[in-house]
């Protein structure tokens, strides 16, 4: 196996990488910060080469923490609204990147198989809880879907119970491995 990394801004003219002999692109954490003219922009330049595409942890939206909270769907709600500004591409796709992007390369002739990625974080993960918490709470002020007190006292609940040793996460993210169906 070759391996030949190519830095680059992606939000810029990503087209250079397709330059010479390429059998594979890989993504990952990417699909749900881009913009959907972005993404039509990579899946035809994708397609033309007849590339193999294998896509990873693309959040989808589904956030689920036990135990529950009264605020966490107005928090979850608050982060895919936050999902979907400017990450630098454009109004960015969000939850709606995997799927998007699937249906894109299956109209471009591509064969698509996928599935779950979730990141299942349990009690004693209690770190990623805290920084994820933090985030969250950081994305619901931003774009401003609560007052912040509710906020703050939603991060203070959720860091208590993590704390306590008794929160667990399931972050659900797909991953997605496209393949020209046409021989290349």
């Amino acid at each position: 196996v070759s391996l030949n990394a190519v830095p680059l801004d992606l939000s810029g003219n990503f087209e250079m990488v397709f330059d010479g002999t390429k059998d594979l692109i890989t993504i990952s954490a990417l699909l749900d910060l881009v913009s959907e003219n972005w993404l039509d922009r990579f899946t035809r330049h994708v397609a033309s080469h007849a590339l193999l595409v294998y896509a990873a942890l693309t959040y989808d939206g589904r956030i689920d923490i036990s135990p529950s909270d009264p605020l966490d769907e107005a928090i979850t709600s608050a982060v895919n609204a936050h999902q979907r500004t400017d990450k630098g591409f454009g109004p960015a796709l969000g939850p709606s990147a995997a799927a998007t992007a699937i249906s894109r390369f299956e109209a471009l002739g591509y064969s698509v198989v996928h599935g779950s990625s979730d990141w299942l974080i349990g009690t004693a993960d209690q770190e990623i809880q805290l920084e994820l918490l933090a985030g969250w709470a950081t994305a619901a002020r931003e774009v401003e879907a609560l007052p912040h007190r509710d906020i703050d006292n939603w991060l203070a609940r959720r860091k208590d119970v993590v704390g306590a040793g008794a929160s667990t996460m399931r972050v659900s993210h797909v991953d997605f491995f496209a393949t020209p169906i046409a021989t290349r």
